[in-house]
């Protein structure tokens, strides 16, 4: 929480894209600049830190094998379960979220991520799998016991051709829209800074409503 010290905001990006480029990394990006807009106009400062999960994939397999993480797959584990708020973009497999960015929540300890302010996307051929967000990213973060806000962001391969109609060019939209509701939540203090060594503070639901209030 920032409490009007010049202490910045610390929000992690995770992006689980396998190409290069990548339309995964591409909306984490703009995703992260909606946060960082809305934060700025706030009068916060914010710090971001980028995780590419494909840099990690054999750090992330050797972790789960031998129970031991190697020193950058640490200190990725660090800057998301330190940050003030987290993005976390995944394209979507089989219906589903991909293995690799399964697999890199899987060796986080289960109780790192409480009270955690997070944004969760995905990235996909067709809007059919769109429901992926609400079926498998969703309940993924609430058994982690996080916060997620909730507008939850997808992106099909048509949304990026977008012909700037309001109507059907939703994306730009939807980009702000769960930007401003992550940025809200950080600056409420949902995140890292609301919580202790000893316990987890637990914000009410109210107080949580009301960080994402249109200002």
């Amino acid at each position: 929480m920032n409490t009007g010290t010049d202490e910045p905001l610390h929000l992690a990006v995770v992006s689980a894209g396998l190409s290069v480029p990548s339309s995964t990394r591409l909306l984490a990006d703009r995703l992260t600049e909606a946060v960082r807009e809305q934060l700025a106009d706030a009068g916060l400062v914010v710090e971001i830190q980028i995780v590419e999960l494909r840099d990690l994939a054999a750090d992330i397999a050797n972790n789960l094998v031998t129970g031991f993480p190697s020193p950058a797959l640490a200190e990725a584990i660090d800057t998301v379960t330190s940050a003030d708020g987290l993005i976390a973009v995944t394209p979507v497999f089989s219906a589903s979220y991909s293995g690799l960015f399964k697999s890199f929540f899987d060796v986080i300890d289960n109780d790192a991520l409480t009270g955690k302010a997070v944004l969760a996307a995905a990235t996909g051929g067709t809007a059919r799998h769109s429901l992926a967000l609400e079926h498998a990213l969703r309940p993924l973060f609430a058994y982690l016991r996080a916060i997620v806000v909730p507008t939850a962001v997808y992106a099909a391969s048509e949304d990026w051709g977008g012909n700037g109609d309001p109507l059907t060019d939703t994306l730009p939209n939807r980009i702000v829209r769960a930007g401003g509701e992550l940025a809200g939540l950080m600056q409420a203090g949902t995140g890292a800074a609301a919580r202790t060594t000893e316990h987890t503070t637990v914000v009410p639901f109210a107080q949580q409503l009301e960080a994402l209030r249109p200002a």
